[in-house]
């Protein structure tokens, strides 16, 4: 068989089915999707997987925490002899940089982290020894993935270095540091991690940059802006973490960030606050519509129902509202719950 695999936050195997569903078909690649509610994963079914994968890079996906091409899915895999059928899907296969066995990030696929330690440890020497993996990594050639959704049930993959996520689940191993305000600066820094490349990064994220954090309370955000040696203007009419604003970067407005305006444009907006999604996009159309910022990072709190739906939209009103050509790119991350972030300049 051949095929998308991607694997998401369990719960959103719907949104993500229906986003490439409906990729595909604009791509004019045939497929069917194939997922069970937290199941943690979704299966793309296509002849044409490698032309989707190359249609729909990884950074695009909103609801995929990582890409893979399918080669095979193995069933009924005996517990005592699970190699040989892998190495037998990768009969004819190029030469890999790297391997990794992983399991969904689900109720049903944390169990099995274990396994995928262990099977690791025995697949790698069994693989060299085929010549299918090269004896240190190698991030120019592509990376081997075994996907254990059972002990039985295993998919054999592929991906592209370039146009996969970087870590293992697709998660990024972050730490919250003991002087962060609060939980969200994970959001900030998997954000700038995840939706920029490195050079992007580089260019887009400098020392001495002005920026503004809009509902900015109890400072986990412009935190993170500060420890990128930013300056801040902190908008919200709650109080900031005192060490904060010591750092003598940090201006705080105590306004309300929904309706507040600079008096000059900024390098940087970001925004992380509760409220409608579509009120939330308008809003933050209206800073490039005015020339407020060049850059910016804000979450679109999801509802519970037709979330792709609502997704889609409210992307769709942000560009159109916008009045200028932008680039857009827009994630479900890891520390996200019913929300996504968008990255735009």
């Amino acid at each position: 068989m051949s095929g998308l695999l991607c694997l998401c936050r369990q719960g959103f195997e719907p949104e993500l089915a229906g986003e490439l569903s409906e990729r595909a078909a604009y791509a004019g690649i045939a497929g069917y999707a194939r997922t069970q509610r937290n199941d943690g994963y979704v299966l793309f079914a296509t002849d044409e997987g490698s032309a989707l994968s190359q249609a729909l890079p990884w950074r695009s996906l909103i609801f995929a925490r990582q890409k893979l091409v399918v080669l095979a899915e193995l069933r009924e895999l005996d517990p005592s002899d699970r190699i040989t059928p892998i190495l037998a899907a990768l009969e004819g296969q190029a030469r890999f940089g790297d391997m990794w066995v992983e399991h969904p990030d689900s109720d049903e696929g944390k169990p099995l982290a274990g396994l995928a330690r262990a099977f690791g440890n025995a697949l790698r020497p069994a693989l060299r020894k085929a010549g299918l993996l090269t004896d240190k990594p190698n991030t120019a050639l592509p990376r081997v993935h075994v996907v254990f959704v059972d002990g039985r049930h295993a998919f054999v993959c592929t991906a592209d270095t370039r146009d996969s996520a970087p870590w293992p689940l697709g998660i990024p191993r972050l730490k919250l540091l003991p002087e962060a305000p609060s939980r969200s600066a994970l959001k900030l820094d998997e954000a700038l991690l995840t939706l920029m490349r490195p050079e992007e990064r580089e260019h887009l994220v400098k020392p001495g940059m002005r920026a503004a954090d809009l509902g900015a309370a109890p400072g986990g955000w412009t935190w993170v802006l500060t420890r990128q040696h930013m300056h801040v203007i902190s908008v919200d009419n709650g109080p900031l973490r005192e060490h904060v604003l010591q750092t003598g970067l940090v201006e705080h407005l105590r306004a309300d960030g929904f309706h507040w305006q600079p008096e000059a444009p900024l390098d940087w907006m970001v925004c992380d606050m509760v409220e409608q999604p579509r009120r939330v996009a308008e809003r933050m159309a209206t800073w490039f519509r005015e020339g407020w910022c060049q850059h910016a990072i804000f979450n679109l709190k999801l509802p519970m129902k037709k979330r792709w739906d609502e997704t889609r939209l409210c992307l769709e009103l942000f560009q159109q509202q916008a009045g200028r050509p932008l680039n857009l790119r827009a994630k479900q991350l890891y520390h996200d719950r019913e929300e996504i972030t968008v990255l735009a300049w």
